[in-house]
């Protein structure tokens, strides 16, 4: 690794919320730098996800972090010429930059409505256990409970 290490960033909180993941979230969904219209999209999920289930949005927002946040994933690493997937665990940075990057890529993968509704949808389906970040979640740990006999690799 040549040079230092990038320094840390902390971000402020998001002015509605006042929490940072929230903020964090918002970082996440914004394309081309345009924040406003990705705190429009998340603001406008948390909208919708308070009208359909009647309960505090940040309480169903952390429900979906709660059951897409990975505890295991697997790391290719290379022992005298073969490769094994070798389980570790995942910081809690990583867990939740896992669980942002698959609760978007489920909500960007549908098509034929506003990211708003897509968007809340998948927190909806993500806080009650079902839905495709949960699934990815749990395909993840499914593959580093399979590769549990080449945890001894690890360091």
């Amino acid at each position: 690794m040549r040079g230092k290490q990038a320094p840390k960033r902390y971000i402020n909180p998001d002015p509605k919320h006042a929490r940072v993941d929230v903020a964090k979230f918002v970082n996440y969904v914004m394309e081309s730098g345009k924040k406003a219209t990705a705190q429009r999209v998340v603001y406008g999920a948390f909208d919708i996800i308070a009208e359909k289930t009647k309960k505090d949005p940040m309480e169903v927002f952390d429900a979906a972090m709660k059951n897409v946040s990975p505890l295991l994933e697997v790391k290719s690493k290379r022992v005298g010429g073969a490769n094994y997937q070798i389980p570790m665990q995942v910081r809690a940075e990583r867990r939740v930059q896992l669980a942002y990057r698959w609760m978007l890529a489920a909500a960007r993968a549908t098509k034929g409505k506003p990211m708003a509704q897509r968007l809340a949808q998948e927190i909806i389906s993500a806080a009650e256990g079902v839905g495709e970040a949960v699934k990815k979640k749990q395909d993840v740990q499914r593959m580093a409970e399979a590769n549990r006999a080449f945890a001894h690799f690890a360091r």
